[in-house]
């Protein structure tokens, strides 16, 4: 049976971090000291159905790519673990998630091996300011970093969407709303006719 929780830590010259994933569900408790992302990182235990905490300390005086990444890194082995062999979920999900002028379709595949198709035209242009040195276009690294640590294949296209925290925050909304329901148990057997995921 799959474990459907993990906690994980990562210590490195630049960052402190704590995860735990509870694919059950439960409390969401985020603090990285970016406002911007704890806000995306919320927005994937709430629409994902999950118990969600991290803790994570960086180098802000730096810069946020560091506490960023290493938070995504963490985030990805710990819903790897959580997700165990894989056996009996439902593996794949797909939808379509709006958030005002945006819209992003998202279709996602537990399949073990990471790729992911990016976001889009709102995304690469970067526009519109974040706080605390983390800006919405750093949303899409995290997304990629927790797509290739925890095994899945997402693949986002943006078909609407000019206002770059609403593009994010939807891509957010649909991949952990896909996550929620690819994790569904939905059996006993191997979603896959190779035998392994």
């Amino acid at each position: 049976m799959i474990p459907r929780f993990a906690t994980v830590s990562r210590t490195t010259k630049e960052t402190k971090i704590s995860v735990s994933v509870d694919l059950g569900g439960g409390p969401v408790t985020v603090s990285t000291g970016l406002p911007f992302f704890d806000h995306m990182l919320d927005q994937l235990g709430r629409h994902g159905g999950f118990g969600l905490a991290v803790e994570a300390v960086g180098d802000l005086h730096v810069d946020g790519h560091h506490t960023v990444e290493d938070t995504g890194i963490a985030v990805g082995d710990a819903f790897r673990q959580a997700l165990g062999d894989k056996a009996g979920v439902a593996r794949f999900a797909s939808g379509l998630f709006p958030l005002d002028e945006a819209l992003i379709e998202v279709a996602l595949d537990l399949s073990g091996r990471p790729f992911a198709v990016p976001v889009g035209r709102a995304v690469r242009r970067g526009a519109a300011a974040g706080v605390a040195s983390v800006q919405p276009r750093d949303g899409r690294p995290l997304l990629a970093v927790v797509r290739h640590r925890g095994g899945h294949h997402p693949a986002r296209h943006q078909a609407a969407g000019d206002n770059t925290h609403h593009v994010i925050e939807a891509a957010f909304k649909g991949v952990s709303r896909c996550l929620r329901a690819a994790v569904r148990v939905e059996g006993e057997d191997l979603p896959s006719t190779k035998g392994v995921l």
